[in-house]
């Protein structure tokens, strides 16, 4: 009996965004030439550059996929794709728009209402509004389900009372969706009584605390809810669909080419033939490049699927799992590959990919968690 098939095929015509991806290319040039920033690793999740946010916004290249209704330029999901692969192999700094753009914009346009799509959309798009993610929590790890950060029903909202943790860019965000329990735990039913809020991370009640990485960077954050209050209007979709909801979400978290792309920048300097420190030509090279190429295909084939909204949870999990391997072995490799005789932003360049590594797989759900959704996927679990 064959096994199913876990990703889409692709059926994307390159040519078609041909002209989009020149276009960014050129804009990219002309950024480093100027000094607006210095290509990096990881840098959807380091590199918060608002004024590179707005000159993006300022070409249409925000909220892509966003409506015209809503301030957006009514795009397609694959165009959004060329863009944010050309924007990640470029090492740019897109941390500041990253989450609201990948995954609030959908989750907006399925689930928020008619108020929340006019009061946000058009903020995002304009590269004026940023979101973090409130899903994982102390002890939790990356089982959802266990979630505790409670709601109460009280006059006119919620009240959220509980501890967000590994909050990306929260210090600096206006806003974030937070996963929470309205209903006690159903052991027969762990998934539901789950339900989301749109939370103002600059309101009262909400206490956000740095968390520093051994390499004295700030990116992740604590966020504790002391009863932090939520007005109706707040509740994103519907009381106790919290976690159908988040699974939709992070179908666009886990299968973009962000899981596969943070160090890209390393691998194209490897496989430049003039660029120090003259690389070897090596097997293990040209098996990280066909790697690549071949997480293009898949992630754009999600892409497709989630256009044309079909489920897409497996796949992502198939992305996800071997994207961030392969970007951590990207990262090894370059590490293994420099030298002291290397130029010095070479060598800085591969250490913050080795000291970001051990969070690629964990972020956006551990990859062994993500192989039980996989095996499941397959009918063998």
């Amino acid at each position: 009996m064959a096994l199913p098939r876990l990703v889409p095929r692709s059926t994307v015509e390159a040519a078609s965004t041909t002209a989009l991806r020149h276009e960014v290319r050129a804009f990219l040039a002309e950024q480093i030439a100027a000094g607006a920033f210095t290509p990096a690793v990881d840098a959807w999740l380091t590199g918060w550059d608002e004024d590179f946010t707005a000159a993006l916004a300022a070409r249409g290249w925000l909220g892509m996929t966003v409506p015209f209704e809503y301030g957006g330029h009514g795009r397609s999901f694959l165009e959004r794709f060329a863009v944010t692969e050309e924007l990640l192999a470029a090492g740019a700094p897109v941390a500041a728009h990253w989450i609201a753009d990948r995954q609030i914009v959908p989750s907006l346009l399925k689930y928020g209402t008619e108020a929340q799509k006019t009061h946000f959309l058009p903020r995002i798009v304009r590269g004026e509004c940023f979101f973090a993610i409130g899903m994982s929590e102390p002890d939790s790890g990356s089982d959802l389900a266990s979630v505790r950060t409670r709601a109460e029903r009280v006059d006119g909202g919620w009240t959220l009372t509980g501890t967000k943790v590994w909050t990306s860019g929260a210090h600096l965000a206006h806003a974030f969706i937070a996963l929470v329990r309205t209903a006690p735990v159903d052991p027969a039913h762990r998934h539901a009584g789950l339900s989301q809020f749109i939370v103002d991370l600059r309101g009262p009640g909400v206490d956000i605390r740095p968390i520093v990485s051994m390499n004295g960077a700030h990116h992740f954050n604590e966020v504790i809810l002391d009863g932090a209050f939520v007005p109706d209007e707040m509740v994103f979709g519907e009381i106790g669909e919290g976690w159908r909801q988040v699974t939709s979400e992070l179908s666009f978290e886990r299968s973009g080419p962000e899981r596969f792309l943070s160090t890209f920048v390393l691998l194209a300097a490897c496989a430049e033939p003039t660029a120090p420190p003259a690389v070897s030509r090596s097997a293990e090279l040209g098996r990280l490049v066909a790697r690549v190429a071949g997480l293009h295909q898949m992630s754009s084939a999600v892409a497709g699927a989630l256009e044309r909204g079909e489920p897409a949870d497996v796949p992502a999990a198939v992305v996800k799992v071997l994207g961030t391997t392969t970007e951590g072995d990207v990262a090894e490799f370059a590490h293994l590959a420099g030298d002291d005789v290397a130029p010095q932003a070479f060598r800085e360049t591969s250490g913050a990919a080795m000291d970001q590594r051990p969070g690629f797989t964990l972020r956006g759900g551990t990859n062994e968690v993500l192989r039980g959704v996989i095996a499941r996927g397959l009918g063998i679990r």
